[in-house]
């Protein structure tokens, strides 16, 4: 079973976060930020990844620490759900559509993070939620997966609709990328031999 289970402390937030790789896509989601778990459903769902993140925060300021960290300790818990990453396809990509609006995810768990975030959302905030924090929540995960992370909206104009295949296509790239590769016989598939 490829699980982890992760927990961060800080005077900001406080989160756990449990996580299953070979999941069914089952999400239990408490962060006190209903459109962030709207979006978490679809990474688990779209993932087949099984989700529990339990967070509180300081949102009397506003969302922020709470979004970044459930993005730091998130990839935290991939990151040790992986291991060596041994047998995995590595590589992940996913198109997703929804209505008008159209996104590309690109994952590659290549050891080095890093971000290319082109996403313009049409405006400030969805509903109660500022659309900002989408770029921390996913620079978070890309830092501490340790993984190069590529997220394109390629058109939209509701940006519930941008928003929401970001985050169905971020899930399906993942589980493309955190696949066993039957051809694979265990290896990490890198000429370095580690990643």
């Amino acid at each position: 079973m490829r699980t982890a289970e992760i927990e961060r402390n800080t005077k900001e937030t406080q989160i756990r976060v449990r996580l299953n790789l070979d999941g069914k896509g089952a999400a239990k989601l408490s962060t006190g930020i209903p459109f962030l778990e709207h979006m978490l459903d679809q990474v688990a769902r779209h993932g087949m990844l099984d989700l529990d993140i339990a967070a509180r925060g300081d949102l009397h300021i506003d969302g922020h620490h709470t979004v970044e960290d459930i993005g730091i300790t998130l990839g935290q818990a991939v990151a040790r759900a992986l291991g060596d990453k041994a047998g995995v396809r590595r590589f992940g990509h996913a198109y997703v559509p929804l209505d008008e609006a159209l996104s590309r995810v690109v994952i590659d768990f290549s050891g080095r993070p890093g971000l290319t975030y082109n996403v313009k959302f049409s405006r400030a905030l969805i509903g109660e939620f500022d659309a900002d924090l989408v770029h921390e929540f996913f620079q978070g995960f890309a830092n501490h997966a340790q993984v190069t992370l590529h997220i394109d909206n390629l058109r939209g104009d509701n940006a519930h609709h941008q928003c929401e295949t970001v985050f169905k296509a971020f899930g399906r790239a993942l589980r493309m990328a955190a696949e066993i590769d039957p051809r694979a016989a265990g290896a990490v598939p890198s000429t370095k031999g580690s990643l």
